[in-house]
C-alpha cells in the first residue's frame, strides 16, 4: 500500500529520470503507478483526421510505478518514507524517520 496521494511532490528513484522531481499528477493503485508531471516524457504519434489534419507527434508523461518513487521533503531535501500515526482515531501521514506531519 502506498500512502502517495495525488498533488504530492515526488522525486524518482530509478532509472533513466533518477533523481528528477515533480507532482503527482493522477495515480493508478489498481496498476500501482503514477504520472508525475515532467517525468517519463515520451511522443505520442497522432494519426492525421478531421480533427487533427496535419498529424504530428506530441509529447506526454507516461506511468511510473510507485515503487520507483519517493515523496520529497522540503526540509530534508531529498526522498523519504513515509508512515501513518494515528490520533484520536484519525490517521495522519508522516515522514519517517523525522516523524514530521504531511498536512493535506
Amino acid at each position: 500500500m502506498s500512502l502517495l496521494r495525488k498533488g504530492d511532490t515526488v522525486v524518482v528513484l530509478a532509472g533513466a529520470q533518477r533523481g528528477t522531481t515533480g507532482r503527482i499528477l493522477s495515480l493508478s493503485r489498481k496498476h500501482a503507478s503514477a504520472i508525475v508531471e515532467g517525468v517519463n516524457l515520451k511522443f505520442k504519434h497522432l494519426r492525421r483526421s478531421q480533427d487533427n489534419p496535419q498529424g504530428g507527434r506530441s509529447q506526454r508523461e507516461y506511468p511510473v510505478d510507485l515503487s520507483n518513487l519517493a515523496y520529497w521533503d522540503e526540509d530534508a531535501g531529498k526522498g523519504v518514507r513515509l508512515g501513518v500515526q494515528v490520533n484520536d482515531g484519525t490517521k495522519r501521514r508522516v515522514t519517517r524517520p523525522a516523524g514530521r506531519v504531511i498536512e493535506d
